[in-house]
């Protein structure tokens, strides 16, 4: 191995090796205390910490580094004190994450460092975020992601490059191509010679460096990251590197060639990189043995510090406080001049308050921008606001969601824009796992807003009329908004972008230019959480949310002898069960209306909740009615049968007659 030092200076020279020694000093304890049973699993980066260590070093302590579970060097030579890391290791409540997850798999702003979720492609769209909010700010930081030779053939990988290419952000993307994903060798996971051929399909500069030579690394990054701050790019980096250990200490090295482990043996990143030194009269034996002296003793000490913590003592509160980050709403109100407006209008109107009163708010969807979106919501923002902050994606949902979480990560807020609800599928990881688990898992926000138009009744369909809004009230984590008036969907649309949770907002399209009603020209809040009592009676309590609602208010104007509760949910995630309880315990009869198919539906839910919590006070069986348990289908005559529109009126006379 040659080490070409270029201009660094010996102290240079000498910094990067006790950084490199660190991380592989700490292994070789760590490998020990498996042994002995004293930590649970480990995932070994031994033979990789060039990699790790040399893109630390280069980047500045305020520039963002999204690391795998593989890249102890990064936390190491970020100088997270090791006793933090060791009870993060240990599931203990001085680690990052509070017991909830292991390893590697957790961010912290304090060292400006954001780790993996286990799906491992949402972080390469995390790191695109960052950067364009660095991008927003012209602050000339850089962003580096890794990810491994595996994970290149996620689709979230071309997902990722595709958006940093054409937007222009300057992330450096890192593969560590270590020759193996757990088992599978590199000629069974893809068939291009080199991953960094992959840059040309997207127009990115690319380049394969020797992973196990810090010297090398660390010139290149450095040349590589001046040159990006004075003209933003993405770089897609190919490390070449050999992984010494099992994917994990469990499952070993069986699998590997005798021949191959021997042959990156000779290559190992630090054992050369000492030679180098001392063969250079820049390293001594004395000194050597006095950087190993001082680490050991480091080591030992933090992790006779760890250990002294005591275990995590579980409470209810503890872990159901931490679902969401605490958020006090911000009641605005309004006594301004009304106009009557449609359903769609009060959404733009909404989006253009907020824009306004958010100068970090970022939109981003579909053809949003000059076209206006398919439903022309911001038709006429970017005129106003800028294409900066109006961007038209790719066609990606997952990346782009990713994306709106680097931005949260990075200061900013972000509204999503999914097409239809429908295509909100090929971007569910990253919500469900990422959006969803971050402030559980380590304490960071996600404030980001996922516009759903959503529904049926337009005969569009079954990848466009679909309202899967119990997909996401099912994952602990997320807001469920989905109002049915406009004077509530711009009042909770506003909430949900001060909120800075991540909220899945749903708005029905077949309510966009038929459903008109007097709502303020000024801003205004409504809490989340708080459904609304539309109609008040004594015999029966109707739940309905959407489109739904209006279809039963048709109902009792058709029957004027019902006397009726009639609550509007707006929101289902929080659940306003104060509200239903009441109701219920004063009629004693409930019925559930929603557009949703019937099994595994929140009417599901709504319905368990009120036999559990007002069992004595009913009269009757709670009642679900909703759509057909089949795919919605286009032909009108059969999408009126699918939808529950024509069977509700004789659900509701059944229960009332029991």
């Amino acid at each position: 191995m040659i080490f070409y030092r270029q201009n660094l200076t010996d102290i240079q020279l000498l910094d990067l090796y006790k950084k490199i020694l660190k991380p592989r000093l700490i292994e070789e304890k760590m490998l020990i205390l498996i042994r002995q049973g004293k930590v649970s699993k480990w995932f070994s980066g031994i033979g990789q910490e060039a990699i790790a260590v040399g893109v630390t070093a280069v980047l500045d302590q305020s520039e963002y580094i999204l690391p795998m579970h593989r890249n102890l060097g990064v936390f190491t030579t970020r100088e997270i004190p090791l006793h933090r890391l060791f009870s993060q290791w240990q599931g203990k409540a001085n680690g990052f994450t509070k017991g909830r997850d292991r390893s590697f798999h957790f961010g912290t702003q304090e060292y400006n460092i954001i780790g993996m979720i286990s799906h491992l492609g949402p972080q390469l769209g995390i790191a695109d975020g960052i950067a364009l909010a660095n991008k927003l700010q012209d602050n000339k930081k850089i962003t580096a992601v890794f990810t491994g030779e595996g994970a290149t053939s996620e689709g979230d990988f071309h997902e990722a490059l595709n958006i940093a290419a054409v937007w222009k952000l300057p992330v450096m993307f890192i593969i560590e191509n270590n020759g193996y994903g757990l088992s599978t060798p590199t000629n069974e996971q893809y068939a291009c010679e080199n991953l960094a051929d992959k840059g040309i399909g997207y127009g990115i500069e690319s380049w394969i460096i020797d992973g196990n030579n810090i010297v090398e690394v660390y010139n290149k990054l450095s040349q590589l990251k001046e040159e990006m701050k004075e003209n933003p790019r993405p770089i897609l980096l190919e490390f070449k590197t050999f992984r010494m250990r099992g994917h994990e200490e469990a499952s070993g090295t069986k699998y590997v060639p005798q021949e191959l482990m021997d042959q990156w043996e000779l290559r190992d990143p630090v054992s050369n990189y000492q030679k180098y030194l001392k063969e250079n009269g820049i390293l001594t034996e004395e000194l050597d043995e006095q950087f190993r002296a001082e680490i050991k003793q480091e080591i030992d000490e933090n992790w006779t510090k760890a250990n002294a913590e005591p275990e995590i003592e579980p409470t209810y509160s503890g872990e159901l406080d931490d679902v969401y980050k605490p958020y006090q709403f911000e009641e605005v109100n309004t006594e301004s001049e009304t106009e009557n407006i449609r359903f769609i209008d009060a959404i733009r109107n909404g989006l253009n308050e907020s824009m306004q009163r958010h100068k970090n708010l970022v939109l981003m969807g579909q053809d949003i921008a000059e076209y206006g979106g398919a439903f022309k919501i911001t038709d006429g923002f970017v005129e106003f606001f800028g294409k900066d902050r109006v961007r038209n994606t790719p066609i990606c949902e997952s990346a782009i969601v990713s994306t709106a979480m680097g931005l949260s990560i990075n200061n900013y807020k972000a509204i999503v824009e999914m097409q239809f609800a429908d295509f909100v599928s090929t971007g569910f990881n990253p919500i469900v796992n990422l959006l969803a688990k971050s402030h559980y898992r380590w304490g960071e926000k996600a404030d980001v807003v996922v516009r759903m138009p959503c529904g049926g009744g337009t005969q569009a369909g079954p990848f466009h009329s679909q309202t899967n809004e119990a997909w996401f009230t099912k994952t602990p984590g997320l807001k469920v908004v989905y109002p049915a008036f406009p004077y509530d969907a711009k009042g909770l649309l506003n909430t949900s972008i001060n909120d800075p949770n991540p909220v899945l907002f749903f708005e029905h399209k077949l309510l966009y230019r038929s459903i008109y009603q007097d709502v303020p020209k000024e801003y205004y809040t409504i809490p989340l959480g708080k459904a609304a009592l539309i109609k008040e009676g004594k015999s029966v309590t109707i739940i309905s949310f959407g489109a739904p609602v209006h279809w039963a208010l048709e109902t009792l104007a058709n029957n004027p002898e019902i006397d009726a509760d009639l609550i509007d949910l707006r929101t289902l995630q929080p659940l306003d069960t104060e509200t239903i309880f009441a109701s219920v315990k004063k009629t004693g009869k409930a019925i559930i209306y929603q557009e949703d198919t019937l099994f595994g539906g929140i009417a599901s839910d709504i319905s368990a909740l009120i036999m559990e919590n007002c069992f004595e006070y009913l009269d009757a069986p709670v009642k679900r009615v909703a759509s057909l348990d089949s795919p919605i289908p286009f032909t009108k005559a059969l999408e009126d049968q699918f939808l529950p529109r024509n069977r509700f009126e004789t659900a509701l006379k059944e229960l009332l007659d029991y």
